[in-house]
C-alpha cells in the first residue's frame, strides 16, 4: 500500500509539473497544425498607471481636423483623450478603457483610443486580445487594425481589419470584418462574420486574428467566425500585404453604435483587457 501510494504521489507530481510547464509555455508559443506561432510582442498589463508609452500612443480629439471629418467618419459623439487615467489606465493586471458622459473639449463624452502605430507594426501574424466588453446602449467597442504606411492611399484603399466589434444595443453579437476599396461599408459590400455569446460583457474572451499571406482567419476563443481569402485580383480586394498596427477603443454613439439611440445613464462603461499578444510564424 505504501509503495502504491508513493507511486501515485510521484505520478501526480509529474503530471502537475507538466501542466505547469504547459501553462507557462502558452505565452511563448501557440501550436498550429501547420507550424508554430512565436511570441514577438505583448502587453500583459502587469504594471500600474497609464498604458506603457513604449507600446501605445493615442489618437486624440474629435477628428474634425482630419480627412474623415468630425465624429471619426461615423458621427461618433466622443472626444478621445490623451494620457488621462479617467479614460485609459492599468491596474490590477488589466487595461481599462472607459467612456464618460462629461463636457470635454468639443464633446459631451470622453473616451480613449490606444494605437500601437510606430511602436508595434506587423505584416502577418496571430493577434490575440483577451477582453471583457462594455455594457450600455450607445457603446461601440473595437479591437482592430489599420495600415501603418497606407501603401495604397487613404481609407478604404489600404484596408481595415476589425478583429472584434460590438455595440451596446446588440450586446450578444460579436463581429469580425474587413474593409477594402472593393469591399467596404460605404458600398455595403464589406465582408464579415460573427457569433452570438450571452456573456461577453461579464466574462473575458479571446479575440483572435490569424493573418497569413493569402488568408485572414477570425476567432472568438477557439471558434472560427470568419475567413477571408485573397482572391488574387489586386489591392482593391487585398491590400493586406503591408504592415498594420493594433487599435483598442470605445466609441460612443455614431452611425452604428447609436443606431438605436444612446443611454447616458449607463455610463461610465468600461472595456477591460487582460493582455494583447502578437505572434509570428517561426
Amino acid at each position: 500500500m505504501i509503495v502504491r501510494m508513493s507511486f501515485l504521489l510521484i505520478a501526480t507530481l509529474m503530471l502537475f509539473t507538466k501542466c505547469v510547464e504547459k501553462q507557462e509555455s502558452i505565452k511563448d508559443i501557440v501550436e498550429n497544425t501547420e507550424a508554430s506561432w512565436e511570441l514577438v510582442w505583448s502587453d500583459e498589463f502587469d504594471y500600474e498607471g497609464l498604458p506603457d508609452s513604449t507600446k501605445w500612443s493615442y489618437d486624440v480629439g474629435d477628428s474634425c481636423d482630419k480627412p474623415a471629418g468630425c465624429g471619426w467618419g461615423n458621427n461618433e459623439l466622443q472626444y478621445y483623450t490623451e494620457k488621462r487615467s479617467e479614460n485609459a489606465r492599468v491596474d490590477n493586471g488589466k487595461l481599462t478603457i472607459e467612456v464618460h458622459q462629461e463636457k470635454y473639449e468639443t464633446r459631451d463624452y470622453s473616451s480613449a483610443r490606444l494605437v500601437s502605430k510606430g511602436k508595434g507594426d506587423w505584416q502577418y501574424g496571430r493577434f490575440e486580445t483577451r477582453a471583457k466588453l462594455p455594457k450600455g446602449k450607445g457603446v461601440w467597442s473595437a479591437i482592430w487594425m489599420l495600415p501603418s504606411e497606407k501603401r495604397y492611399k487613404g481609407w478604404p484603399h489600404s484596408g481595415e481589419i476589425d478583429i472584434l466589434e460590438n455595440v451596446g444595443f446588440d450586446p450578444d453579437s460579436l463581429i469580425g470584418t474587413i474593409h477594402t476599396l472593393k469591399y467596404n461599408h460605404l458600398k455595403n459590400t464589406h465582408k464579415n462574420g460573427g457569433v452570438r455569446l450571452t456573456d461577453a460583457q461579464d466574462t473575458f474572451h479571446n479575440y483572435i486574428l490569424e493573418w497569413e499571406e493569402n488568408q485572414l482567419r477570425f476567432y472568438v476563443d477557439d471558434l472560427e467566425i470568419f475567413r477571408y481569402d485573397n482572391e488574387q485580383s489586386g489591392s482593391e480586394a487585398w491590400p493586406f500585404d503591408q504592415p498594420f498596427h493594433m487599435i483598442l477603443n470605445i466609441a460612443y454613439g455614431g452611425n452604428w453604435g447609436g443606431r438605436e439611440g444612446i443611454d447616458p445613464e449607463s455610463l461610465p462603461a468600461q472595456m477591460e483587457v487582460d493582455y494583447v499578444r502578437v505572434y509570428q510564424k517561426s
